[in-house]
């Protein structure tokens, strides 16, 4: 008897304590979260304006660009400067998160020594933070879409979709970059390199069914193809691929896959190096 009571309240136990778990990483990961958001805007006195003017000044060079020099309406639909920002907001969100995944362990080495909290969390604050200031940015896409007479559809119910997948995504590439800069401090100059190319592979400027046939298919592998066609499809249905939305959902999912392997075999190490 005195077993079985023992055993019933082991088995009790484990969901009790990984529940207490989960709790606290979720409250670490907010409280850092909100840490990084408040040293960010307490530091300039614009604040949140800084984190869209970077994106609507592209997207001002670019509308420019297209359709007063070269005219060139097949890159994208109209009202263009909308079709850039649906894509651009997300970019952004994708870009900085990926860069600042390669100064994740190395910009705070002395307090994740002196923490216990999974090293993890690291990587998903700036995850966390970047998406924050993403849908923060959505009042001002709004306001070019009221101002151009654009036209909302029901896709953008689809958005939930896209945001799940690119914060998997992003997650999955910090897990990867985190750990390895520590190792290849020249990693992160590279990480910057290929997010410049990255920008033109990507659909961002222009739309998958403006490229050759034999360009758009292996263009749908990239997993941003997809994410950026749910977030357009909101003004512009004919952007929603099904396609290259399961194939960003298969790529993002091996990424995580890999992400939680590299990041489980070099924590230990990672720690020795800091």
């Amino acid at each position: 008897m005195t077993t079985a009571r023992t055993s019933s309240v082991s088995a009790d136990t484990v969901p009790t304590t990984r529940r207490s778990s989960g709790r606290r990483y979720r409250q670490a990961l907010w409280l850092l979260t909100v840490r990084d958001l408040r040293v960010r805007y307490s530091t300039s006195a614009l604040g949140y304006v800084w984190s869209i003017l970077d994106p609507l000044l592209m997207s001002a060079i670019y509308w420019f660009v297209f359709t007063q020099v070269f005219h060139r309406g097949s890159v994208g639909e109209e009202p263009y400067i909308v079709f850039l920002l649906a894509a651009l907001l997300p970019w952004t969100w994708f870009t900085g998160a990926v860069s600042d995944s390669t100064r994740a362990f190395t910009k705070e080495a002395k307090l994740i020594r002196s923490t216990t909290i999974p090293r993890s969390i690291w990587v998903a604050r700036i995850d966390l933070s970047k998406g924050i200031e993403f849908l923060l940015s959505i009042p001002v896409l709004a306001v070019f879409v009221l101002a151009t007479g654009a036209h909302l559809h029901w896709q953008v119910v689809l958005w939930p979709i896209a945001i799940v997948l690119q914060a998997g995504l992003v997650y999955g590439i910090g897990l990867v970059i985190a750990p390895l800069v520590v190792f290849f401090r020249d990693l992160e100059r590279a990480v910057k390199l290929v997010l410049r190319f990255l920008f033109y592979a990507s659909p961002v400027v222009y739309g998958t069914q403006a490229l050759p046939d034999s360009l758009r298919t292996l263009a749908g592998f990239n997993p941003l193809a997809g994410v950026f066609g749910i977030y357009r499809s909101a003004f512009f249905p004919a952007q929603l691929h099904w396609g290259e939305v399961a194939a960003s959902a298969v790529v993002t999912l091996v990424v995580l896959g890999v992400g939680f392997l590299v990041f489980r075999r070099s924590e230990h190490r990672v720690l020795k190096e800091l």
